[in-house]
């Protein structure tokens, strides 16, 4: 038995440090520099042309310049907290961390809440491994400014390389709250909770290895990867330590239907209904299986007893619809695909609506409307080849180095 129980193994911490970081912190720099960029506190005339020259030379990417124009601001106003904060940025971004953290500190020291000021500490702690100290700014900076996003991102971030899941989870989950299409968030609050996940099962495994609940979840992660005949051996050892458990027929049967089995899956769903009348999923799953199967009458009063418990079920009118069809109502067929047609649903399922609703408009001589279902079908599935055969020429111009689109320069998050 082994305890993989995903199919890529965990990133070593300097690997991830790279790959976090990226060219992210840049965008969040110059944001930053932009905000200061203002003068909010008096300054005089020289310094502050002095300040909006090495602010110009930072956002054309003249780090030497920009590093030597804001060294010599915070040497003659020492006491100017912005100065000292973009000189923090400037060092940093040249990768000289250590003289990126003390300006942000002497910043820090001049305004102890000055915006970004502890978020590019951290960052520059981070790159030092020192994730204590970074930790400790980040939990500072999302105080001050709790509804900023970035804090919290990265305060997941920086847990995340301290090997603390629980707590990254946690800051990454108010990040994504804050800004919920925020894919770099998004991806690195699915790590924070696949990272937990993973924990659990590994102390599950050395807590008793031969749990029915090993084999459970070695038996998903083979049906996520598609290795269905390991998870129907996986699904079935389950059982035998487990017979009456709920759920795990369900889930075997559901396999045996995936890997072409439907006579298998049918018994495994009605074990799983004997134990759990009450289970909408394996209802529905056994409707929608006997009518595939032909059985119509039976099929359809499955599914129209799951509805009545969750009627939301997905894809439910194209099932109704396809009993129908087989028990002669075409009238009531139609409806059900019109419907099926009109729901969000999974392409397939749509597309195949089309076909079934074309089919029965046959039947029903409403050729035009046969014809325009039909002609429907046929477009939706030439888009759908031709989507296909542009993501197959995109992998294989990237996988032989042609790929042509141009990469945006805009920084990105890390």
């Amino acid at each position: 038995m082994t305890t993989n129980f995903f199919p890529f193994a965990p990133a070593k911490k300097h690997l991830s440090k790279r790959t976090l970081l990226l060219a992210g912190k840049h965008a969040l720099c110059l944001h930053a520099c932009l905000m200061v960029a203002s003068l909010a506190c008096a300054q005089d005339s020289a310094i502050e042309d002095r300040f909006r020259q090495a602010t110009e030379a930072m956002r054309a990417g003249n780090l030497d310049e920009a590093g030597a124009s804001f060294a010599s601001i915070a040497k003659d106003s020492p006491n100017f907290a912005e100065a000292h904060l973009n000189l923090g940025l400037v060092r940093e971004e040249q990768g000289r961390n250590e003289e990126a953290a003390a300006s942000f500190q002497k910043a820090l020291t001049l305004k102890p809440r000055l915006r970004g000021a502890n978020l590019f500490l951290a960052i520059a702690e981070y790159r030092l491994n020192h994730f204590k100290d970074a930790t400790a700014a980040l939990k500072k900076e999302t105080a001050y400014y709790p509804s900023d996003p970035n804090a919290w991102m990265w305060l997941g971030v920086v847990l995340l390389a301290a090997e603390n899941p629980e707590e990254a989870a946690a800051a990454l989950d108010r990040a994504a709250k804050l800004a919920p299409g925020n894919v770099d968030i998004l991806y690195h609050r699915g790590r924070a909770h696949l990272l937990i996940s993973k924990n659990s099962y590994e102390k599950m495994f050395k807590a008793d290895p031969n749990s029915w609940r090993v084999h459970q979840v070695l038996a998903q992660a083979d049906a996520e990867s598609d290795r269905d005949e390991d998870a129907i051996s996986e699904y079935a050892a389950a059982i035998k330590l487990a017979p009456n458990q709920p759920g795990l027929h369900e889930e075997l049967g559901a396999e045996y239907q995936k890997n072409g089995k439907p006579e298998a899956a049918e018994s495994e769903l009605r074990k799983e209904l004997e134990l759990d009348p009450n289970n909408v999923l394996a209802r529905y799953k056994l409707g929608t299986l006997q009518i595939e199967q032909g059985n119509a009458a039976e099929g359809k009063d499955a599914v129209e007893a799951a509805l009545k418990q969750n009627p939301k079920l997905k894809n439910e009118a194209y099932y109704l619809g396809r009993a129908e069809m087989q028990l002669g109502n075409d009238a009531g067929a139609a409806e059900d695909f019109k419907r099926a047609v009109a729901a969000d649903s999974d392409t397939e399922i749509v597309q195949q609506s089309w076909y079934q609703l074309g089919i029965v408009y046959r039947r029903m001589h409403r050729l035009p409307e046969a014809q325009q279902a039909l002609a429907t079908f046929q477009r939706l599935k030439d888009e759908e080849t031709e989507r296909q055969r542009q993501s197959l020429e995109k992998k294989k111009k990237k996988a032989q180095g042609l790929d042509e689109t141009p990469q945006d320069p805009s920084p990105r998050n890390p």
